[in-house]
């Protein structure tokens, strides 16, 4: 299918999309913990909390205050007010979505509230940037959080029991990202010489199950769903590798990585050159002790949201493949024995 038939269509091969009037990115704000912002990625973030209660009496309500100010701030920063926004659509990692509920609650937007685990990033781009480009909305503010107390408190041991984390597990990123997708037709350049990010085109993931029940090895559940994905994603789109200046996954960490390099050589695809992990990228491994790496809903959105759109903004990069990944795991699941499934979805984005 040729690239005119694919704009006409929309569909492109069997699971992806490639948009007619590619969305542009307005604007794009970051909120992180105290240790993310000692990380490498530190001095990226807009905002950096020390107190990781942020003045709040539970983790859960310091997770909605974090998702409340990535909110405000990518407003702020786009000179909107939420009545601009025609849909907001985000999600979290806690039991239905009450991160998000109460955190956007006073904005008043209309809510696509979305489960896709660590992928909710990825997920809310995408599903945005199709109300963008199918006309359904002129501007549409997409975000997520995590939070690593409320994380390990939900979904394994609260932080006062003090158990020992082996080498494999992901430390949950404290942070919430956001991003507002405006029609292209729409976007004011304030001068001739500014970049404009677009979404180009997404992969919509599917459910993959290897049958691992291990959720302290998050990045090995997740590496065969972001496998799958970007497999999908070259063969719809009949692409190589290097058809990206970076291939970026969201939370595989130092053991999904491998595992997915590894899946991928096996069907001749080498992205060893231009791979690049989220959960890798934002703490160090030598002095913070987060041992596999970073994961969370967060994690991707709040390098997404700083560190990767400059890069395409000052034109180091000009077409990337942003794949969040996510453990599709419950409370009543793993206590059941389940296995834990994983889903990833792709957005391409590029600079114009």
């Amino acid at each position: 299918m040729s690239e005119n038939e694919m704009k006409l269509s929309k569909m492109a091969g069997k699971q992806s999309i490639l948009f007619s009037n590619p969305p542009c990115i307005l604007s794009a704000a970051s909120i992180a913990g105290k240790k993310e912002g000692e990380g490498p990625m530190g001095a990226q973030f807009d905002i950096i909390q020390e107190d990781p209660l942020l003045g709040k009496n539970s983790w859960e309500e310091a997770e909605s205050e974090l998702i409340k100010q990535a909110a405000s701030k990518v407003l702020e920063k786009a000179g909107l007010k939420s009545a601009d926004i025609r849909y907001l659509v985000g999600g979290d990692l806690l039991g239905q979505l009450i991160a998000t509920s109460f955190g956007i609650a006073d904005l008043e937007i209309p809510t696509i509230g979305i489960y896709g685990a660590c992928s909710t990033m990825g997920e809310a781009m995408s599903v945005g940037a199709m109300l963008v480009d199918g006309g359904f909305a002129e501007k549409v503010l997409a975000i997520t959080s995590s939070h690593f107390a409320g994380a390990e408190k939900q979904f394994r041991f609260p932080l006062d029991y003090g158990n020992q984390r082996p080498y494999s597990a992901s430390w949950t990123v404290t942070g919430s990202g956001a991003v507002i997708i405006q029609d292209h037709n729409k976007y004011q350049k304030s001068n001739p010489e500014e970049v404009t990010i677009v979404i180009k085109g997404v992969t919509i993931g599917k459910i993959v199950d290897y049958g691992l029940k291990d959720s302290m090895n998050m990045g090995a559940c997740m590496a065969p769903a972001a496998y799958e994905t970007i497999k999908q994603n070259f063969e719809d789109f009949g692409v190589q590798p290097s058809y990206y200046d970076r291939i970026i996954t969201g939370d595989l960490g130092y053991v999904g990585k491998n595992i997915l390099i590894d899946l991928l050589k096996e069907k001749n695809y080498d992205i060893s050159n231009n791979h690049m992990d989220c959960g890798i990228e934002i703490f160090d491994k030598d002095s913070q002790d987060t041992h596999a790496g970073g994961s969370g809903c967060g994690c991707s959105a709040i390098i997404f949201a700083s560190y990767i759109l400059k890069q395409l903004r000052e034109k180091v990069w000009k077409r990337v493949l942003f794949i969040p990944t996510g453990a599709l795991l419950s409370q009543v699941s793993f206590n059941e024995g389940k296995s834990v499934p994983g889903i990833a979805h792709a957005v391409i984005v590029e600079a114009e």
